[in-house]
């Protein structure tokens, strides 16, 4: 589902514009010369959802330069329908059109943090992918990142034990940064279903954090 909005050169907006794109790509941002590889654009729109929303700007280079778009309604265009194509379940999003002269424009797509995420993109019926953003990078999302994803949008009281396997974890956690799944595995002796349990729990309950990276989720104390 979407909203859209016309554009007219307007002075204001322009230094709005730059003073976004002045911010450099991070946790909300992003930004795409063109809509040339539109799978990799889903991807970033997903973790958006899936995380703390987001605006993505089609016509800004990496480096923050603005050289803008002939034709925005074209690469506006591709997104959208690869939105269609590819995520499931559907996204809510503002698509807007910014006049940077009088032929040239950029697109610019906000993303609101979603109620029903995690969403996916879907190329088949056996693959399906999900993302969560992290700095400046959308990094694929594990299932213990999907369920707390899920699990964090409706958020009630989450109760939890705490154990031995617990008292161990925040021994470690006083003297070393962080915790993979598999190190708390074998710290606790718990097999993966269970350690995963309590980790997945003391996220939910604000007592860890849980960082994606692309070798695998980190846990932290808070």
């Amino acid at each position: 589902m979407k909203t859209s909005e016309a554009a007219s050169v307007d002075p204001h907006i322009i230094r709005e514009l730059k003073k976004l794109v002045a911010e450099g790509e991070g946790l909300q941002l992003e930004f795409k010369r063109k809509a040339a590889y539109p799978e990799k654009i889903i991807r970033s729109l997903i973790a958006f959802a899936n995380t703390e929303g987001g605006t993505l700007l089609v016509g800004v280079d990496d480096d923050g330069t603005i050289p803008g778009l002939k034709y925005p309604d074209e690469e506006g265009q591709v997104i959208c329908e690869a939105l269609i194509k590819y995520c499931r379940p559907s996204l809510i999003y503002k698509e807007s059109f910014i006049a940077i002269s009088e032929k040239k424009y950029i697109v610019r797509f906000d993303i609101p943090p979603s109620s029903r995420r995690p969403h996916f993109l879907v190329r088949d019926k056996n693959t399906r992918q999900s993302f969560v953003r992290e700095k400046d990078m959308s990094i694929t999302a594990s299932p213990e990142m999907e369920e707390i994803v899920r699990r964090s949008r409706n958020k009630r009281d989450i109760r939890f034990s705490f154990g031995e396997a617990e008292k161990k974890l925040m021994e470690y956690l006083h003297t070393h940064p962080t915790i993979s799944l598999p190190e708390f595995q074998k710290l606790s002796g718990l097999n993966r279903f269970k350690a995963r349990r309590k980790l997945i729990l003391l996220v939910l309950a604000n007592v860890l954090k849980i960082t994606a990276t692309e070798k695998g989720d980190l846990y932290s104390g808070k």
